[in-house]
């Protein structure tokens, strides 16, 4: 019998494991390279619980099958705090699983949104099973409130135009 599937917050315990999902996530979704060093700015202060939080999920006492990474932020135009979703990753090996692990870090970040009274920021920023991903955000969250439009680029695997790659 499998092991039920817990969500639970990060600690800086898990960095080395988070740090894998973000690479791994970047890797297969970004429109540029990742920069490991950037990416830990923003996951060692949310595993601290400052100014964010990481969600991860999966069987207790295993390595994570998902994470999701939540930013506190005032917009560039403005002071007021909003919740921003940096990521959220599922490991390619468990995305045909059953769990509905993306669904359970998406009623996560709702929950944390909810109970600190703050708007949630979400985009979905990809070339790969897009409509999918949006079709789990409405089911969610509700009809989006905009678009995001790449020029020039792509969201296959971090590489910038016209650069060599494998």
């Amino acid at each position: 019998m499998d092991a039920p599937l817990k969500v639970r917050i990060g600690t800086p315990d898990d960095v080395h494991d988070v740090m894998e999902l973000a690479m791994m996530g970047a890797a297969e979704n970004g429109f540029i390279k990742a920069n490991p060093v950037k990416l830990l700015a923003d996951v060692w202060p949310a595993l601290n619980l400052d100014a964010g939080i990481i969600a991860l999920i999966g069987p207790e006492g295993e390595k994570p099958q998902g994470a999701i990474l939540l930013r506190i932020f005032a917009p560039w135009y403005g002071d007021e705090l909003h919740i921003e979703e940096r990521a959220i990753f599922i490991h390619p090996d468990f995305r045909s699983a059953k769990g509905g692990r993306a669904a359970r870090l998406c009623e996560f970040s709702k929950r944390a949104a909810t109970s600190l009274g703050l708007p949630l920021l979400i985009g979905v920023l990809s070339n790969h099973r897009t409509e999918a991903k949006n079709r789990l955000y409405r089911r969610f969250f509700g009809e989006p409130a905009g678009s995001y439009f790449l020029f020039n680029g792509s969201t296959t695997g971090g590489a910038v135009k016209g650069e060599m790659t494998g």
